[in-house]
């Protein structure tokens, strides 16, 4: 439905695709060598684990603040000229990182990539919403919001390879020069919408009505009217949370697997990445069944999938200490159904609340508060971890209060859907 697609259309929108898909794994790249390189860092340049620790949490912190600068610059610069200009700085500074001499510089440094790295989520999901009808978002955004794991997953082993060869400062030359290479294609088959190529602009034939009710030109701010920022208000709830557990995860499963079950650190964080492989089919499956089934409402979906996440905690709480296996098989559950209501909430429906023209604004709101959690799970866990006492059982009690949380605000979602409030 809605305007007939030409073979230019299918051409421009299959390059704006790959290159926006690259763009967000790429980002991956600059984004993941500190972290992996970071006991070699240590040892190297004698900075303690609370000295390590104080580098990344500059990096999540600004990463959130840049997420609510790119909210209002990104609008106004638009999706293409934000994401190139990301790119390059991210660019930069990891070469420097390379070189960095004190924990300072190196803190600093990652703190201007952690603002740099801000403007690749909503800035490309603002190029998809231009390209891409309502009715499709759904199974388009599950496929294309893969990036993000598989970003994680590709850095994450070539990083290893890079470490097992060479010294850890060849991790940032490689993740710039990858980097740099994604660069060019984004800035040679990226563009923000068809007219842009000069094209007849991708709309739905509701488009119109739509616009009416989300987006109100006479308002002052940003301009959404009150269902639209209700429901980005509910949305950003449940990001808050979502992300919590996910970066809980992916921050210290891995540590977990070596200090409480007494891997050794190679088979700890090659079991660990089980988290976001099984993720990648939950983010195809979610999207999928949202606009085969659901009409294109992702929170009712959103909504039976972390329903299968409060169990999937629920038993992680319960039997997530017995051993190894049980451990991995329960990290799986929880990637499984916790990616696809992340990547279909900040991705089609960051687009479905903020339509074509607000679609970098809501996407980028969202993931500030979704930044937010990130933040707090890296401050709490630490200081709640304690193997001599109770282990792991109160951080999977609290992965289980987060995983009712993000519940809550997809269930009020639904509602909202139910009575006809705009609700998505």
């Amino acid at each position: 439905m809605g305007t007939p697609l030409t073979p230019a259309h299918r051409s421009w929108r299959t390059k704006v695709f790959v290159s926006t898909w690259l763009s967000y794994v790429g980002f991956y790249f600059c984004r993941t060598p500190f972290s992996k390189a970071k006991d070699a860092i240590g040892d190297e340049m004698k900075w303690d684990a609370a000295t390590l620790g104080n580098v990344w949490t500059a990096y999540l912190i600004t990463y959130a603040i840049g997420q609510f600068l790119a909210s209002r610059m990104g609008p106004k610069l638009g999706p293409r000229k934000n994401v190139l200009i990301g790119m390059a700085l991210s660019i930069v500074v990891t070469l420097a990182m390379g070189i960095a001499p004190t924990w300072r510089i190196m803190a600093g440094l990652v703190a201007i990539n952690g603002l740099a790295q801000a403007t690749g989520w909503s800035g490309n999901v603002g190029s998809m919403a231009g390209w891409f009808h309502k009715h499709e978002r759904g199974r388009v955004m599950g496929a294309w919001s893969t990036n993000f794991t598989v970003g994680a997953l590709a850095s994450g082993w070539v990083m290893a390879g890079v470490l097992g060869i060479a010294d850890w400062r060849l991790c940032f030359y490689v993740g710039a020069v990858v980097l740099g290479a994604v660069w060019v294609q984004f800035y040679v088959f990226q563009r923000n919408r068809p007219e842009d190529v000069g094209l007849a602009p991708v709309d739905d034939p509701e488009t119109p009505e739509d616009e009416s009710k989300v987006v109100e030109p006479d308002a002052p701010g940003i301009g959404l009217s009150r269902a639209a920022w209700t429901n980005l208000a509910l949305v950003a709830g449940f990001y808050f949370f979502a992300k919590f557990i996910r970066y809980g995860l992916w921050s210290w499963a891995a540590y977990f697997l070596s200090h409480t079950y007494g891997l050794d650190k190679s088979h700890a964080a090659l079991y660990s990445t089980v988290f976001d492989l099984v993720g990648i089919p939950g983010v195809f499956v979610t999207g999928w069944i949202s606009d085969k089934y659901f009409g294109s409402r992702r929170s009712e979906i959103a909504l039976i999938m972390m329903l299968g996440m409060m169990v999937a905690t629920a038993l992680l709480m319960a039997f997530g200490g017995t051993s190894v296996a049980v451990f991995v098989v329960l990290l799986g559950a929880v990637g499984f159904t916790l990616y696809g209501p992340d990547a279909l909430l900040t991705g089609a429906g960051a687009m479905d609340i903020g339509s074509r023209r607000l679609a970098t604004f809501a996407a980028a709101t969202i993931s500030g508060f979704g930044s937010i959690g990130a933040i707090v799970q890296e401050l709490v866990i630490s200081r709640l971890y304690n193997p001599s006492q109770d282990g792991l059982l109160p951080i999977f009690a609290m992965l289980f209060g987060s995983a009712v949380m993000a519940t809550v605000f997809c269930g009020i979602l639904v509602l909202r859907n139910r009575r006809g409030g705009q609700g998505i």
